[in-house]
């Protein structure tokens, strides 16, 4: 009887971890956690209009995003300092883009920081994915 207790444990065990492996990251489900963070914080969901202004404009500091990324989020952009090709934004056109989280935010992080000399709100992420998503 202890065998059987092992067995269904271990398939149990294999059961989550495949459903684990299935709940990848997508922009979309990674678009849903910065709207409902948002929500959290008292403010709507993400907007296109306001992603593509945020976006490519300068806040305060000498950057803005199109700066490395590019003004048009479908082609490959260009680091401003070290000329290293940055892939293009938008998942539709790079689907490697938005399908790890913890990457997504070390990048926001660091880019927010750059580009804003603070982090990025959950809106702010909204709004740019938001935006990022609308390309087809």
């Amino acid at each position: 009887m202890e065998w059987f207790r092992f067995f269904r444990g271990a398939a149990a065990l294999a059961l989550g971890l495949a459903a684990a492996g299935a709940m990848a990251d997508t922009p979309a489900t990674l678009l849903d956690g910065f709207n409902a963070a948002a929500r959290s914080a008292g403010e709507g969901p993400g907007s296109a209009a306001r992603g593509q202004e945020f976006f490519n404009q300068t806040h305060g500091n000498e950057w803005k995003c199109a700066a490395c990324h590019g003004a048009v989020p479908t082609a490959k952009g260009e680091h401003a300092v070290t000329h290293k090709v940055i892939e293009p934004m938008a998942p539709a056109f790079n689907a490697q883009r938005f399908t790890d989280a913890a990457k997504v935010e070390k990048w926001f992080r660091r880019n927010c920081k750059d580009v804003l000399a603070r982090e990025c709100t959950a809106r702010e992420k909204a709004d740019v994915l938001t935006w990022l998503i609308s390309f087809k």
